[in-house]
């Protein structure tokens, strides 16, 4: 009825027009009529209608358009599927890189104890996984994207970066190695993907930016001798989605690059809280080489303790003249700092340690650096100079590192 009372309104203003019209041009005078056709029917003149006779014709108009309508077929087409380039760059980079992540079954004695995730390393077969995630372990099963399934072997494992190397016989065709992003030069805000196995959903992407640089994990085999805990620098923080079974996953920049190796999350549920912790490219690069030739990598060792981070409180207490550095707290006996002549803090008062400023004449501000220092640029067996402030001087002292025990 609305439709019908909505046409008669378009309608009647154009009769309307068209009687007005023929109103207008209608003879003023009467005329003669031929009596051949006197008596024919011709239908009436406009000013003939009656009122009753206009709303009949202007009804019979509206049922009319009313009926063209219902014969014209309206067609409706979807609207376009709006492609981002972001969106093209990842459904192609998971198109390359997800072939290359594998979902990695640990057994012991013929009953799985946990999964992870991993990525091919080399076209010889050997996979990067996190040392968590193989410890334990009696045999290990590999399954590739395609369903695939591949017995491993153990070639070694860092408790300390939380890197491990299994191996395969043989890749399935067609699936290339991840490549290992040469350049540390990472931003907070950079877009990364985590492609792993959570909770066991093989081949799931997420998402994410860079949250956080400069973080650090505590090694696997938690306390070492003499007390001192050993920690990974340089790891890197992100918001990307990391669960159980995520775990010895690569994180991705949008070129494909592996920049991490998903380690953990910072969770009180044990599910992702947007704080998820990726082993760096450079411990990648430097760890694993070894882990695939002799089955373990050896790191440098000063033999000495230090402050985590020097606050303005612990400054007033140890005497120092600034934060900046790593202050000395202890030395082991024999070690590497003790044969250097390194000086420890007096254990009852804090005070009278050295505080390193520089190694090889890199700055040192702060524990993180000189630990970042240690662990991707130095070597065991390598003599460095260690430049410490003492007393109100500055003392510079020739140090060769050892190897962690």
């Amino acid at each position: 009825m609305r439709q019908n009372a909505l046409v008669r309104w378009l309608v009647l203003p154009l009769l309307l027009v068209v009687l007005g019209c023929s109103l207008s041009t209608a003879p003023q005078q009467p005329q003669e009529i031929p009596a051949a056709t006197a008596d024919a029917t011709e239908p009436a003149s406009p000013a003939q209608l009656s009122a009753e006779e206009i709303e009949a014709l202007v009804d019979a108009a509206v049922a009319e358009q009313l009926a063209q309508t219902e014969r014209t077929p309206v067609a409706y087409a979807p609207g376009p599927v709006i492609a981002t380039d972001l969106e093209e760059t990842l459904t192609s980079l998971y198109a390359r890189a997800n072939p290359a992540v594998v979902y990695i079954i640990v057994g012991t004695g013929g009953i799985s104890s946990g999964s992870g995730s991993g990525f091919v390393y080399t076209r010889e077969g050997h996979i990067v996984t996190n040392n968590h995630v193989v410890t334990g372990g009696r045999s290990y099963e590999v399954v590739f994207s395609n369903g695939e399934r591949m017995l491993a072997t153990l070639v070694g494992a860092d408790p300390d970066s939380d890197l491990a190397v299994l191996k395969v016989e043989g890749l399935p065709e067609g699936i290339e190695p991840l490549a290992v992003a040469q350049s540390d030069a990472l931003e907070v805000g950079q877009f990364v993907v985590a492609i792993g196995n959570p909770f066991g959903e093989q081949g799931s992407m997420s998402l994410g930016i860079i949250s956080g640089l400069g973080r650090s994990l505590q090694s696997q085999r938690g306390t070492t001798t003499g007390g001192s805990t050993y920690s990974l620098p340089e790891v890197i923080q992100t918001d990307a989605p990391i669960n159980p079974g995520n775990s010895g996953g690569p994180l991705l920049n949008l070129n494909g690059e592996v920049v991490g190796v998903n380690a953990a999350i910072a969770s009180t549920t044990g599910t992702s809280s947007g704080v998820g912790f990726s082993i760096p490219a450079a411990a990648i690069r430097r760890v694993v080489p070894s882990l695939i030739s002799d089955g373990r990598y050896t790191y440098p060792y000063m033999g000495v303790s230090f402050d985590g981070e020097i606050t303005l409180e612990e400054q007033d207490i140890y005497g120092l003249p600034q934060i900046q550095g790593a202050y000395v707290v202890s030395v082991t006996s024999g070690g590497p700092g003790a044969l250097a002549g390194l000086i420890a803090a007096d254990p009852s008062t804090g005070r009278g340690g050295d505080l390193i400023i520089a190694l090889d004449e890199r700055p040192i501000n702060s524990f993180a650096d000189l630990n970042s220092f240690l662990s991707f640029q130095a070597s065991a067996g390598q003599t460095i100079a260690v430049k410490v402030l003492r007393g109100g001087e500055t003392v510079t002292l020739s140090l060769t590192l050892g190897e962690r025990p």
